[in-house]
């Protein structure tokens, strides 16, 4: 497998990002700015207050549209302007217990946003390699321990899960029915799991939970401390979606498929676990667990995605260690905390040392 040249494949190329003000689209827009592309975001709000698009001011580095992708009409006119070189899909309702409190919004923005996103790229004419970001709650849950293969049934039990598994279900009949003979465009899906690092300030999750109450010397409340997740830094994800891009882009054959991007299956660990690991970098932490029953919604308890056919047809693998991550990620909060005008060197200097990794050991 040929070596991955980030900068080559990605200098001076037109790259659209749907839902770039959030937390992975923040770091993939701040990322491909680095390497000189030429980035047109597409978001219809600034999705958390601390927000890591703000903190870096990333909209003087790009062409920013505040644009609903469930409208249509103005989606396909970026498309038409712009005539994109890549496009990442990553615009969503990402948060499951609000698919509960707006499950038509939810299903609105995942599925038929979704939707709205290929009718745009029908429209191109021009050569436009695409990455459609789901999820691992596309998954129909089982509990299953060897973890999730790209082949393995699709569902949801929330309507978060349902939306995810619907918009694929929707990729999957626009590729077949309208891609399959077209040259031009070529699309890939990619699933990623619990995805953590600097700059995430989301409700109702477990990293930005501890540092808002640790912040202010408060103790984070805990609801499921035996919970298991696949614990992944935001860049080891991103990073996989532009690998992705560039092998798609140069061999048709992974037109239509679907890749998994996460850590090792050796390396999930429980809530409990994490939240004593970054203990290690702050000066006063504590927290409370909730006791069963306080929660109304459903939460799996296991979560683990198969890698393999990514390693092994992508060369993509998640090279980071559990105590690496966890580092990175408290380390930056910290900076931030402390020294907030230092955060966009900091988050660079993270995607440089990130990107020496890669090209080490890819």
């Amino acid at each position: 497998m040929p070596k991955i040249f980030l900068k080559k494949n990605f200098k001076g190329k037109t790259v659209i990002v749907t839902g770039h003000t959030g937390f992975k689209g923040s770091w993939l827009t701040l990322w491909l700015i680095s390497l000189g592309a030429k980035v047109i975001g597409i978001s219809s709000n600034v999705p958390s207050n601390p927000s890591n698009f703000k903190i870096l001011n990333i909209k003087r580095k790009i062409i920013n549209k505040n644009i609903d992708i469930r409208n249509l009409k103005k989606l396909k006119n970026v498309f038409k302007i712009y005539k994109p070189n890549y496009v990442f899909h990553l615009a969503a309702q990402s948060l499951v217990k609000e698919s509960y409190i707006d499950p038509t919004y939810t299903f609105e923005t995942n599925s038929i946003g979704t939707l709205n996103v290929l009718e745009s790229l029908k429209s191109l004419k021009n050569k436009c390699t695409a990455i459609l970001i789901t999820s691992d709650k596309s998954y129909k849950n089982l509990e299953i321990t060897r973890g999730y293969k790209e082949d393995d049934i699709l569902g949801g039990s929330d309507p978060y899960s349902a939306s995810k598994a619907s918009a694929e279900l929707i990729i999957k009949t626009y590729v077949k029915s309208f891609f399959k003979r077209n040259n031009k465009i070529l699309i890939g899906i990619a699933r990623a799991g619990n995805v953590i690092g600097g700059g995430d300030w989301s409700n109702d999750r477990l990293v930005p939970d501890c540092v808002k109450s640790w912040s202010k010397d408060n103790s984070v409340k805990i609801r499921n401390p035996k919970s298991t997740r696949p614990w992944q830094h935001v860049l080891e994800a991103v990073g996989g979606y532009l690998i992705f891009a560039i092998r798609l882009n140069k061999n048709k054959k992974l037109h239509g498929e679907a890749f998994n991007f996460g850590p090792s299956t050796k390396q999930s660990y429980n809530v409990i676990r994490l939240v004593k690991s970054m203990k290690k970098y702050w000066k006063k932490v504590s927290w409370k667990i909730i006791k069963k029953g306080g929660n109304k919604f459903f939460e799996s308890n296991l979560l683990k995605l198969n890698c393999h056919k990514a390693n092994k047809i992508l060369n993509w693998k998640s090279i980071l260690s559990f105590d690496a991550i966890v580092k990175m990620t408290a380390l930056w909060y910290s900076q931030y905390y402390s020294k907030p005008k230092n955060i966009l060197s900091i988050s660079l200097s993270q995607i440089k040392d990130y990107e020496k990794l890669m090209n080490k050991k890819l």
